[in-house]
């Protein structure tokens, strides 16, 4: 029997994706936002495509802010970015 994979939003795109597909971006618990490729990081999550398009949609819309319940910074946004485009996280 095979294994049911997991699916989960882009909030860019909006487009339902299967999870290892898409990169997580957590809140921590200590409040910082970040990247979390290996999906195992404690805090609040969302997921984006790895994908820099994704990201600026979800900027514009304010959907990461919703999801995480936190103010996300213009300089966090750009190191999120810049991460994504690094390929690290």
């Amino acid at each position: 029997m095979q294994r049911k994979i997991p699916q989960r939003q882009c909030m860019g795109c909006r487009q339902r994706k299967d999870k290892r597909d898409l990169i997580r971006v957590v809140r921590t618990t200590d409040g910082t936002v970040c990247l979390d490729r290996s999906g195992k990081l404690n805090g609040r999550g969302a997921y984006v495509c790895p994908d820099p398009e994704c990201l600026k949609k979800a900027r514009k819309a304010r959907s990461l802010e919703r999801s995480l319940e936190a103010e996300i910074g213009q300089e966090v946004y750009d190191r999120l970015e810049r991460e994504m485009e690094d390929g690290r996280g």
